[in-house]
């Protein structure tokens, strides 16, 4: 098993966010399984299923489903990249970790990442996204958006609990 080194003494409620490639979910995945409580991807509430192409779903929408995971538990581990949605499980989150290290780092990440069958039917459709998902995080520090760097920014200076980012791929992970 992946052992995290503790980031605090009552990680409790943790709140995972930073740019694609970062490492959210491989983090996210290894701390809940130390903590043995739920897991929670953004991915998985911020898009549309039905749709064709891609279309976030409403707000109020995702805003449910946070309310009702963040419920269900008392320890939790939350990871994502939407301002939008960290900023409401934000209110409950008793820890946060920015994964922040770098743009080079998060691209040789995301070439390197394993298929995800929860965003890709096929590992093929996952590589044919990679050219889009590069410049998507070659953008994080020049955009002005949800989920920029700016934004992740604002968060992690605005929360006022024990929080911690990291520069690197080098997270207490053995």
């Amino acid at each position: 098993m992946t052992t995290i080194e503790p980031l605090m003494s009552d990680p409790t409620r943790t709140l995972i966010f930073g740019n694609s490639g970062s490492g959210k979910s491989t983090y996210a995945k290894a701390l809940a399984e130390q903590m043995a409580c739920p897991y929670l991807d953004l991915d998985s509430i911020a898009w549309d299923p039905s749709a064709a192409t891609p279309t976030r779903r409403a707000l109020p929408d995702s805003a449910a489903d946070i309310a009702a995971f963040t419920r269900r538990s008392d320890a939790w581990v939350i990871e994502g990249c939407y301002a939008d949605l960290l900023e409401l499980a934000m209110a409950k989150a008793t820890t946060v970790v920015f994964l922040n290290p770098g743009v080079e780092t998060c691209i040789a990440n995301a070439r390197n990442r394993p298929w995800e069958p929860h965003k890709y039917p096929s590992p093929e459709a996952q590589n044919a996204n990679l050219d889009m998902l590069v410049a998507w995080i070659r953008d994080y520090a020049e955009r002005d958006d949800e989920f920029s760097l700016a934004a992740h920014r604002r968060l992690f200076d605005a929360f006022t609990g024990p929080k911690r980012e990291f520069t690197s791929n080098e997270r207490g992970v053995d």
